[in-house]
C-alpha cells in the first residue's frame, strides 16, 4: 500500500513538474532577484552593483514621472474596473435571454477579446488621431443630425398619437407595444424621406471635429485625454471576456429564485437587484478581482500606444518599470523597487477589496 502510494506521488510530481519548473524559475526565482536588486544600484551597463539599502525606494517618491505612474495606475485601475464591470454585467443580462440568434450575438460581442491586442492596438492608433475613424465619425453624425432628430420626432408623435386613439377605444395598450412601434417605425421613415425629398429637411457639410485624443495636452477627471483613449481601448477588449464569467453565473442562478420572486409581486427590475445581484456575489468578487489585478498591470496598449502620445500623459507603474530597464542607464535596481510597490499595491488593493465587503460568500 505504502509502495502504491510513493508511485502514486512519483507520477503526480511528474506531470507537475512543467508547470513547479516555470513557477520556480518565472515567479519564485524572479521575485527574490527583483527583492535583492531593489536594494543596489543595479544596472544593465555591467558595472558592479552597490548595496544602497532604501535609497531606490526614496527616489522614487521624490520623482514625478513615478508618481505620475503611480496616480495613472490607480486612476486607470478605478475607472476601468467600474466600466467593465457594470457593463459586463449589463451585457451578460442582455444576452442571458431566451432568443431567437442569442447565440450569434454572444460570439459577436466576445470577438474582440480574442483578437490581438497588438493589432486592436494599432487600430486604436488610427481611430483616435484627428482625422482617424472618430472625429470623422462624430463628424459625419452631426452632418445627418437633422435628418435623425426628425425621424426620431416623427416616430414618438405617431406613437404616441396611436397609444392614445388605442386607449380611448378601450384597448390597455403600453407606450412600447411592438405592433403599434412597427407601424411607428414605418410611418415615420416614409415621412422622414418625403421631407428630406422636398427639401424641407437636410443633411448638413459634415464638419469633423479637431480634437485630438492622442496629442492632447488637457485632462479630463484629472486624467490626461491620452489615457482616457487607453481606458477605452482596455475597456472594449476585456468586457467580453467578463461578461462570459457573469453569463456562467446566470446561467447557474436556480430559475425557481425568480419564481418566487414573481410570485411575490417583484419586478424585473426587483428581481435583478434583489435576486441576480445577491447571486452573483462570488462571480462578482471574481471578476472585480481578475480585473483590478489586470488594470494596475497594463502595460501592451501602453507600450504600444507611446509613440503616438507623450510617454508623461500615458505612463503607467509597469510600463515605467520597462521603461527604467531598457532605456537610458537601465537602471534595474529603480525599476526592481518599483516592480515590488507595484506588486504590493496589487496585493494591498485585493485585500482592501475583501475589508470592504466584496467577498467571494453569496449572500
Amino acid at each position: 500500500m505504502l509502495r502504491s502510494q510513493r508511485t502514486e506521488v512519483v507520477y503526480a510530481l511528474l506531470f507537475l513538474a512543467p508547470f513547479l519548473l516555470h513557477l520556480g524559475v518565472f515567479f519564485v526565482f524572479a521575485f527574490v532577484r527583483t527583492v535583492g536588486f531593489s536594494f543596489t544600484d543595479a544596472t544593465l551597463i555591467g558595472q558592479t552593483s552597490r548595496f544602497v539599502g532604501l535609497a531606490n525606494f526614496a527616489e522614487l517618491f521624490r520623482e514625478p514621472r513615478f508618481l505620475a505612474a503611480l496616480t495613472h495606475s490607480i486612476s486607470f485601475m478605478l475607472i476601468v474596473t467600474t466600466l467593465q464591470t457594470f457593463l459586463a454585467l449589463a451585457l451578460a443580462a442582455v444576452l442571458n435571454q431566451r432568443l431567437r440568434g442569442i447565440t450569434f450575438f454572444r460570439t459577436v460581442y466576445y470577438v474582440p477579446s480574442v483578437l490581438s491586442s497588438a493589432a486592436v492596438t494599432v487600430i486604436a492608433i488610427w481611430f483616435f488621431q484627428k482625422t482617424g475613424f472618430l472625429n470623422t465619425f462624430v463628424g459625419y453624425l452631426g452632418a445627418v443630425a437633422p435628418v435623425i432628430l426628425t425621424f426620431l420626432g416623427l416616430f414618438a408623435l405617431i406613437q404616441a398619437l396611436q397609444v392614445i386613439l388605442e386607449r380611448a377605444r378601450g384597448l390597455p395598450v403600453a407606450p412600447t407595444d411592438p405592433a403599434l412601434a412597427t407601424v411607428s417605425l414605418g410611418l415615420g421613415l416614409a415621412l422622414t424621406w418625403a421631407l428630406v425629398a422636398l427639401g424641407w429637411v437636410a443633411p448638413r457639410t459634415p464638419q469633423p471635429p479637431e480634437f485630438t485624443w492622442l496629442t492632447n495636452p488637457d485632462r479630463f477627471l484629472g486624467v490626461p485625454i491620452p489615457l482616457w483613449s487607453i481606458i477605452i481601448l482596455n475597456t472594449f477588449t476585456t468586457i467580453p471576456t467578463l461578461m462570459l464569467i457573469f453569463l456562467a453565473g446566470l446561467q447557474d442562478i436556480p430559475k425557481s429564485l425568480y419564481e418566487a420572486a414573481s410570485l411575490d409581486g417583484a419586478t424585473p427590475l426587483q428581481q435583478f437587484f434583489w435576486v441576480t445581484v445577491p447571486m452573483l456575489r462570488p462571480v462578482t468578487f471574481l471578476v472585480i478581482t481578475l480585473s483590478l489585478i489586470g488594470t494596475l498591470q497594463i502595460f501592451d496598449q501602453v507600450a504600444l500606444m507611446g509613440d503616438a502620445a507623450p510617454l508623461d500623459s500615458i505612463i503607467v507603474l509597469a510600463y515605467y518599470v520597462y521603461n527604467n530597464v531598457f532605456s537610458g542607464e537601465g537602471k534595474v535596481g529603480l525599476a526592481s523597487a518599483a516592480a515590488l510597490v507595484l506588486a504590493g499595491l496589487t496585493f494591498a488593493i485585493v485585500l482592501l477589496q475583501r475589508a470592504l465587503g466584496i467577498s467571494e460568500k453569496a449572500h
